[in-house]
């Protein structure tokens, strides 16, 4: 176990550069006023450096006082729950607050148990971490109504305009020169992502370092790895074919896994650890959507450029990855359509489909006809009346079959709100 003075030693230099941490820009999908308001636990998951401890820190700074404890400090890697009431006494001696904040919770074994029992107790907790299951089966198990969620991602295209001192807001793009610097920012976040601190330094070692940290500390070592080789293979090729249907069999035989059971589970940890995200193809029937092929998505076009294989930018399958991502940050259900033709996206709330989306870099006169089609397939097999093709810079509308066909630039589809008010 820690010792006390071991403790207060962490605490007290933890505290002090937490408090010189700048507080960032205000996160454009996350409403703080509802958290800091509720009496409930708020969680914050998401991907390794996308901005969670300087969430913590901007909540922090809503606060008359709080206390604080970063868990993936490496004088705390032998930290059990139990060393947590000696936190709790060093706490004490710093001064009474029902406020505490703990960053990267999932480092300490059994962390639910103290976190309810300090919720119950009267105290307003704020946790982040960076595993989706460690949390989501904690928070299940123990603390089921008593938190709030925040996913947080890299930067929307938003926030990185802001990030430049730019305004988001599509209002003001009425002229040419105004036009002409989203578009030239666009530009850049299609290819580098939204992680803040590349935007910060344009450093692409720092994309290298947070994807060889997510693969060995938050995959390998904490889901103990053995055939890391192929895991790593695995890693690789998935960033490399976004957007394309793979079956777990046939990445099994490709790249010489056991079985389709150790791929399916490689796949889930990867899923875990934020760094892809897997698109089912809708059907009525689970079974179906379950034994369907996949497609897979990366957290960020940055770190998938750095990360995956390309002999080309492949600005393509960057526009895909990139509406993806978008559509994560909006809704929480997404599919692909696959029948007769195909429809890259679609949206579903409730019961029902509500969006159905294509993407393609450009519209032209040999791809026109298969991407209209596709959309229309969509369209009617869900009974909608629109549908929506975001191009990098091609805008129309289109009529056919009384259904309405709106073709949008990618640029101004990420700056209009959606049905949600995001």
């Amino acid at each position: 176990m820690l010792t006390l003075n071991s403790i207060q030693e962490v605490i007290a230099e933890q505290a002090e550069s937490f408090k010189s941490k700048i507080c960032g820009l205000p996160r454009r999908y996350c409403s703080m006023e509802s958290h800091l308001a509720s009496p409930q636990i708020t969680v914050i998951t998401g991907v390794r450096r996308c901005g969670k401890s300087t969430l913590l820190r901007q909540f922090a700074d809503k606060l008359e006082n709080y206390h604080y404890l970063n868990l993936d400090d490496e004088r705390l890697v032998d930290m059990t729950v139990k060393d947590f009431n000696t936190v709790l006494t060093a706490w004490e001696k710093l001064g009474n607050s029902k406020n505490i904040l703990l960053d990267e919770i999932q480092n300490v074994s059994k962390w639910e148990r103290f976190v309810r029992r300090m919720h119950d107790d009267g105290y307003k907790i704020f946790i982040t971490g960076s595993n989706a299951r460690l949390l989501s089966s904690e928070l299940a198990t123990h603390l089921t109504g008593r938190y709030k969620k925040i996913e947080l991602y890299p930067f929307a295209f938003q926030e990185q305009l802001c990030f430049y001192n730019i305004s988001p807001d599509i209002e003001e793009v009425i002229t040419t020169k105004r036009k002409a610097e989203i578009i030239k920012y666009f530009d850049i976040y299609l290819k580098a992502g939204g992680f803040p601190d590349y935007l910060k330094y344009n450093d692409r070692e720092f994309l290298h370092t947070v994807y060889e940290s997510i693969i060995y500390k938050d995959i390998i070592v904490r889901n103990k790895i053995r055939e890391v080789k192929a895991f790593r293979e695995l890693c690789n090729f998935s960033l490399s074919n976004i957007g394309k249907e793979v079956s777990y069999c046939s990445l099994a035989a490709t790249l010489g896994f056991k079985s389709h059971t150790s791929v399916k589970n490689n796949i889930g940890f990867m899923q875990e650890a934020y760094l892809i995200f897997e698109l089912l193809k809708y059907d009525f029937s689970l079974k179906k959507q379950y034994v369907a092929n996949k497609k897979a998505y990366a957290i960020d076009n940055g770190l998938r450029t750095v990360a995956g294989f390309c002999i080309s930018e492949d600005r393509g399958r960057l526009l895909e990855n990139l509406v993806f991502i978008e559509l994560k940050r909006r809704y929480a259900d997404i599919y692909y359509h696959k029948n007769k033709r195909e429809c890259d996206f679609l949206v579903k709330a409730g019961t029902k489909i509500t969006h159905a989306i294509q993407v393609c870099y450009d519209i032209n006169s040999w791809n026109e006809k298969r991407e209209i089609e596709g959309l229309c397939e969509a369209m009617e097999q869900y009974d909608l009346d629109k549908g929506l093709i975001i191009t990098t810079s091609d805008e129309a509308t289109r009529k056919t079959n009384n259904k309405t066909i709106e073709i949008i630039p990618a640029w101004k589809w990420l700056l209009k709100k959606n049905d949600n008010g995001r």
